[in-house]
């Protein structure tokens, strides 16, 4: 009964979230400040004048006077009969324009999840060969730096490249439309590489606390094959990874804006974007409400295979410490990478960002300009150096605050499980209109936007290792002998969770800067001149194919940011010269 009852309280919290997230979708143009009436006769008609007589005529076909509540009850009260409404630009139906964009979009997500897998296999392959050998924690803190590097790559930015090389230059593949399975297979790498990194390098963290388990070892002992015994530590890692799994589902659905943007796909995640930009808000609603219809579906399925695949001893209490038994052996990559990108920062920092010479328009890399110059011929070192500071000290800000927000509500499941599923169907840029509606466009818009969503994966995984952790033998045994949750949780449960969310937080600390350039690179982020690294992929992308550098430099920078936090969560240590063993003290005649 009470089961029930927890079940009843969940869906009606979820169902609370989902309202207020509509509500507030529906004053998008009342917080924003500005008359729908020409925002939408805008979108119809750019070059028309907006005459008063005319704005009016266009508040009496929508409806505006009417206020946004009322707007909001028709728009509700239609949806029990599948009318979502007509959208407010074109006039056609909102169902079967958002149908068609759904279905375009899952496509794209399976052939990106295909991707993906294929992808996070490959970055744990190393640790699945040697887990059952048991040499898992000798991987090393440099492992996986490949890995770090596809992960940290913007999706737009591999989206042009693919496009502009693959499709225009070879013309081996389609680069633009969508029109069969051919136009699937760029847009599906574009998206997948990134995604597929990232959970692999996840899921390379857990799988040694895995392999060291006691079943493990037994089963070394005594022979088992180690494709097996590697196939049962993946079975028994996988569930601490499959909550972010499923919000990574949603995120290529309703988040992939800008790869749908540069291969010019008719997919969801554009048509919100374009109906949030117009302020069509049928269509807004309706591709928000499929969005969160499509985490809870997402949500409880990642939920139920978790408990599938753990078996009973979740249930029963029965499951082994799941940490990792030691942090991988600590080296000097950190030091290395750490060193070239201060070197960028301050050879940068000693330049003028703002120069123009028109004379040196995208003029590639030489000893005057290490990086080339843009279109203006301003010096590309420069800027991705004066861009630094602030590209660095948002992205560090907003992962500090994505990490405490995420561990707090990750420890209180049944308040963040709803919450989670409902901010991660809120693609960023998404919540950057809100956030830019709410509060107006500004440097620091896309932190406010990207800091609203951003704890959402880590408080996913730390609900993921705390249900596991309850369900720990040796925290039943502790409980049975008296003592109180505040002695487990500081002994037993924060120690096991913490340190592997607190890799997991260092590990998305490129992702908020490509979160941050992503929102730069549509517009919502820093304006011109400014050297942020979102705003210079963004004003460097059209010149990709003629001068390539101009979008490599700060690609490359946030590339080595990536690699500079995976390798920095294994730990730092400065070289040490080995002692050889006739480096003794009886060596000789001493």
């Amino acid at each position: 009964m009470s089961g029930a009852r927890s079940t009843g309280l969940s869906a009606l919290w979820r169902l609370a979230l989902a309202g207020a997230l509509l509500c507030g979708i529906g004053l998008l143009p009342w917080l924003s400040r500005t008359d729908p009436a020409r925002t939408v006769l805008k979108a119809r008609e750019a070059d028309r004048e907006p005459s008063p007589e005319l704005l009016e005529s266009v508040r009496s076909q929508l409806g505006l006077d009417t206020g946004p509540l009322t707007l909001l009850g028709r728009w509700l009260g239609g949806l029990p009969h599948g009318d979502a409404g007509r959208s407010w630009i074109s006039g056609t139906a909102v169902t079967p324009s958002v149908a068609e964009a759904l279905g375009v979009s899952l496509l794209l997500m399976g052939g990106a999840l295909v991707v993906a897998a294929v992808t996070a296999g490959a970055v744990c392959g190393r640790t699945l060969w040697l887990g059952p050998r048991r040499r898992a924690a000798r991987r090393g803190a440099g492992a996986g730096s490949g890995g770090a590097l596809i992960a940290a790559l913007p999706e737009f930015l591999l989206a042009s490249v693919l496009a502009a090389v693959v499709g225009v230059r070879f013309g081996w593949l389609p680069a633009v439309g969508w029109y069969g399975p051919r136009w699937m297979v760029l847009p599906s790498l574009a998206l997948g590489l990134p995604a597929g990194a990232l959970l692999g390098r996840v899921l390379d963290d857990a799988l040694p606390g895995a392999f060291a388990e006691p079943w493990a070892r037994a089963a070394a002992a005594r022979g088992l094959p180690a494709r097996r015994i590697a196939r049962h530590a993946l079975r028994r890692a996988v569930p601490g990874v499959l909550p972010n799994i499923g919000l990574f589902v949603v995120g290529l659905t309703g988040g992939a804006v800008a790869v749908e943007q540069v291969f010019d796909i008719p997919g969801l995640g554009r048509l919100t974007l374009q109906a949030a930009i117009a302020q069509d808000l049928p269509m807004l609603q309706a591709g928000t409400l499929v969005l969160v219809l499509l985490a809870a579906a997402a949500g409880g399925l990642a939920h139920l295979m978790a408990r599938l695949l753990l078996g009973p001893a979740l249930r029963d209490g029965a499951l082994p410490s799941f940490h990792r038994p030691s942090a991988p052996s600590a080296r000097s990559f950190p030091l290395l990478y750490g060193a070239l990108l201060l070197a960028v920062v301050v050879l940068g920092a000693l330049r003028d960002p703002l120069a123009v010479d028109t004379a040196a328009r995208l003029t590639s890399p030489s000893w005057a300009h290490p990086f080339g110059t843009d279109a203006l011929g301003r010096d590309l070192l420069a800027r991705v150096g004066h861009g630094a500071l602030s590209t660095l000290a948002l992205a560090v800000a907003v992962s500090a605050a994505a990490l405490v927000a995420g561990v707090l509500l990750g420890l209180v499941p049944r308040l963040s499980g709803g919450l989670v599923e409902t901010v991660n169907a809120m693609p960023p840029v998404l919540a950057g209109l809100l956030v830019a509606g709410a509060a107006g466009r500004g440097p620091y818009t896309p932190a406010l936007a990207v800091a609203a969503v951003a704890w959402a994966p880590l408080a996913a995984h730390t609900s993921a290792l705390l249900r596991q952790q309850r369900a720990a033998t040796h925290l039943a045994a502790t409980r049975a002998l008296g003592a109180s949750r505040r002695h487990l949780l500081r002994r037993h449960i924060l120690p096991a969770v913490l340190p592997p969310v607190v890799r997991h937080a260092l590990l998305r600390l490129p992702a908020a800067a490509l979160a941050l350039a992503a929102l730069g690179f549509l517009g919502l982020g820093a304006q011109p001149p400014s050297p942020e690294w979102g705003r210079l992929l963004a004003e460097n992308h059209p010149y990709a194919e003629r001068a390539p550098w101009t979008v490599l430099a700060p690609a490359a920078a946030l590339a080595l940011l990536g690699v500079l936090a995976v390798t920095a969560s294994g730990g730092v240590r400065w070289p040490r010269r080995r002692l050889r063993i006739d480096d003794g003290p009886g060596r000789g005649g001493d």
